[in-house]
């Protein structure tokens, strides 16, 4: 725990109670909160169980912080959460509050309300530690580290709690700390891709349903999972599976454009690199239009219900008008696309077989005895297509192995390769 002894502070503050807690709401500069605030280490005695905190603190997540903090205008933050014992904190209650400009404000408010705001006195020999928001105070660190420019720094939203270094005490804190970071539950796949205006493959989803015929009204099924509904006969794929696509095209694919999806998910890009995210988005599914039947009848249909009931239902139908099957195929697309073109892998892709009855699907994918879906030979599925053109990771005879495994049959031979 740092013991240095740092300058007073006094911070405007709410005070208010939950539970048994007495609480203080306040705003605190980063600045501050960066060289006075440390990691909930001292909720240990044993050392051993103080440093697993320290570990559990992922880099590459204070890293995304970091960057957030220092390139993104927009940035905001929930409110951190720390615990404080020692030197002398102390609570100034404003005794009145009065408005000329609405003088009658004043006899409306209660007692209770006045003694709630005020501000909160630090001397600067108080302990602190982040009980809540470690990995945001983690970033902010790390930022100041790098040399952030801020003048001012960004105010922050902190709450304070009472910390007592005693048995009691400790198990107090242990508990609100474990109660803060298990509760805490994250925003939905679905709330991402309908609200999230960072994440890159939630932008361009959103923009290939509302400014494309690609994906618009009825093309797409607003179901946040790979699992479409088995009663809708009008979409192509889901919400949850296009970003997977998405994710797959901007995260692998061989172009400039190519980033973690933890950078795409975390800081916005600038417009004009967002355009050509999407820009590329479009021209995977163009492709796609252009060189594989099925779905180039679907993109062209004014009526789309009448190809996707052709292309999926219990007789089995088309691999891509499955979410499985549509991420298959892009992973396979984006195995060729190291070694050629994006359009290159795509029109030697869309030479493999894509019918559900047909090898290598019947039997690692389709079951045309109980007309279901079957996704637990996945990756076996992905390698025999790559096999097929020539492309696979594995040696012929664990290739051999693996897909006679898939399908429960020990004579079965592999598909013929298509180039």
């Amino acid at each position: 725990m740092n013991k240095t002894k740092h300058k007073e502070l006094v911070l405007p503050a709410l005070r208010g109670v939950m539970g048994n807690w007495v609480f203080y709401s306040c705003l605190m500069p980063l600045d501050e909160i960066s060289a006075r605030v440390n990691y909930a280490e001292e909720i240990h005695n044993n050392k051993n169980l103080s440093d697993m905190i320290q570990r559990s603190l992922r880099k590459i997540r204070s890293e995304q912080i970091a960057k957030y903090i220092e390139t993104q205008d927009e940035r905001f933050f929930n409110s951190l959460v720390i615990a404080t014992y020692g030197g002398n904190p102390n609570w100034l209650a404003v005794d009145r509050l009065d408005s000329e400009q609405h003088p009658e404000l004043s006899k409306r408010l209660e007692d209770d309300t006045i003694n709630s705001v005020g501000f909160l006195t630090l001397d600067g020999t108080e302990k602190l530690f982040a009980i809540d928001g470690q990995h945001r105070l983690s970033g902010m660190k790390k930022a100041l580290k790098g040399g952030l420019e801020q003048d001012p720094y960004d105010d922050l939203s902190v709450i304070f709690v009472s910390h007592k270094d005693t048995a009691k005490g400790l198990q107090r804190t242990r508990r609100l700390f474990t109660t803060l970071n298990k509760t805490a539950k994250p925003v939905s796949k679905g709330g991402i891709i309908a609200l999230d205006e960072d994440d890159v493959m939630a932008i361009c989803v959103r923009r290939l349903i509302e400014e494309t015929k690609l994906f618009s009204g009825e093309r797409i099924a607003f179901v946040a999972s790979n699992n479409m509904p088995p009663s809708n006969l009008k979409s192509l794929t889901t919400i949850g599976n296009l970003y997977d696509v998405l994710t797959l095209l901007f995260t692998k694919v061989k172009t400039d454009l190519k980033e973690s999806k933890e950078n795409l998910q975390r800081a916005r890009p600038d417009d004009e690199t967002l355009d050509r995210y999407f820009k590329l988005a479009q021209t995977y599914f163009k492709l796609l239009g252009r060189q594989v039947k099925p779905l180039a009848e679907f993109f062209a249909a004014d009526e789309p219900a009448e190809v996707v009931r052709k292309y999926r239902g219990s007789h089995g139908g088309d691999a891509l008008f499955r979410p499985i099957g549509l991420v298959v195929f892009t992973e396979v697309v984006v195995r060729l696309s190291q070694s050629r073109s994006l359009e290159s892998a795509v029109k030697l892709s869309a030479k493999l077989p894509t019918s559900l009855t047909e090898v290598p699907f019947e039997g690692l994918m389709w079951s045309s005895a109980s007309e279901r879906i079957d996704n637990s030979n996945k990756l076996t599925l992905r390698e025999t297509l790559l096999y097929m053109v020539g492309e696979c990771q594995w040696k012929d005879a664990e290739m051999l192995g693996r897909y006679r495994r898939g399908l429960g049959d020990g004579e079965a031979e592999l598909p013929p390769k298509v180039a």
